[in-house]
């Protein structure tokens, strides 16, 4: 049977709460992950930063009390709610980062933190994430060696103090996210960043492909034909790899993915209860949603699409009916390629990179390769 046909079998009702369930296509109810900038304010200078972060903090950013608002509206979800990822900029350079941290807890929510690899990122402050009930943390390491990654980062030591984070975080009990930058400039040390962070005791490592926004901009991406050789090469590591290993603003690995474990003869069934099959269908506005430092509810941190402002809205409201998420989780809207491909209930394409390379974010993503329907399942 076609792939076209059979990866629609792969639809599930809504309804999981979490990824103990089986995987669910379209997130119109609730995100699976909420993604917020609580600043903009950095001590690192990193050339991709979406955020374009400086020291200072930004004057507009929400009040201590708008943030608890928000905290609080994001319960209006149901159930045990999304996922929240604290990030920045670094949200460390908020005063009152803990006091939201424990307010967090004390609503419920299951919460990471994203913090930068700087000084402030000490043993104590790691184990207090812990105590306020922080399940796992995001670092970055983009090279393999102290000057391939510092710089990217722009400040020499990060990379010794990230990987002492890194361990320092394990000892605390905390689960550890390792993120990695893909541009063309980084796509040849890619290997052997994977062999550091097999050392340092993941939860996962995230891929990052470069999307032209912000510093971003002025790096250049690795070609079609390169990301497609390192999603099969990610694909061959992954099944013996003793963390999961993933991609951002790249979806078409959960194509490479699929195909793999179909032509392995794994059924759909199985491949549904994978630490891969689980993730299939997330992506930019569904089942993930970004708020800025001030407020502005976007579909990802990649992709500045404002659909509405917690100060003015309500957060929920704008997740669900919206028009801009609306038209970003129909995937019958997406043009080109994206449009007529069998694998777009899953993948979708970057709808971020879409909009930085052709200001419509339903265009096609032009990283993939693949020609819709030439694949056949085993």
């Amino acid at each position: 049977m076609s792939a076209r046909v059979q990866s629609l079998e792969l639809h599930r009702e809504e309804g999981a709460e979490d990824q103990r369930r089986p995987v669910r296509m379209v997130y119109s109810q609730a995100p699976f992950l909420v993604y917020w900038e609580l600043t903009r304010a950095c001590d690192l200078a990193c050339r991709h930063c979406r955020a374009e972060a400086i020291a200072r903090r930004d004057p507009r950013e929400l009040s201590t009390s708008e943030a608890k608002g928000l905290l609080e509206k994001l319960r209006g979800f149901g159930g045990r709610g999304p996922h929240l990822v604290l990030t920045g900029g670094d949200p460390l350079k908020r005063p009152d980062f803990f006091d939201l941290l424990e307010y967090g807890r004390r609503l419920g929510l299951d919460m990471s933190v994203a913090p930068s690899g700087t000084q402030a990122l000490t043993q104590e402050v790691l184990r207090r994430f812990k105590a306020c009930g922080v399940e796992s943390i995001g670092l970055s390491l983009d090279g393999s060696t102290a000057e391939r990654h510092d710089s990217f980062r722009g400040v020499p030591g990060c990379f010794v103090r990230t990987i002492e984070a890194a361990q320092h975080a394990r000892a605390e009990g905390l689960a550890l996210q390792v993120n990695t930058l893909v541009t063309a400039e980084t796509e040849a040390d890619i290997p052997d960043i994977y062999k550091l962070v097999s050392r340092l005791n993941l939860m996962r490592w995230s891929l990052f492909y470069l999307i032209g926004v912000g510093r971003g901009g002025a790096l250049r991406e690795v070609s079609p034909e390169q990301c497609e050789a390192l999603h099969h090469w990610l694909y061959y590591i992954s099944k013996d790899a003793p963390f999961v290993v993933a991609t951002t603003e790249a979806p078409h690995f959960r194509r490479v993915t699929l195909a793999g474990m179909r032509s392995a003869g794994i059924p759909l069934a199985r491949i549904r209860e994978t630490r891969a099959g689980r993730g299939f269908g997330i992506r930019d506005g569904n089942g993930i949603m970004f708020i800025s430092h001030t407020g502005d509810i976007c579909p990802s941190g990649f992709l500045p699409l404002v659909a509405g402002n917690v100060r003015t809205a309500d957060v929920v409201e704008i997740y669900r009916d919206s028009e801009v998420f609306q038209n970003i989780r129909q995937t019958v809207r997406f043009k080109g390629k994206c449009g007529i491909c069998e694998f777009r209930e899953i993948c979708g394409g970057s709808r971020a990179r879409a909009y930085a390379t052709t200001g419509d974010f339903l265009e096609t993503d032009p990283l993939c390769t693949y020609e819709p329907n030439k694949f056949e399942a085993a």
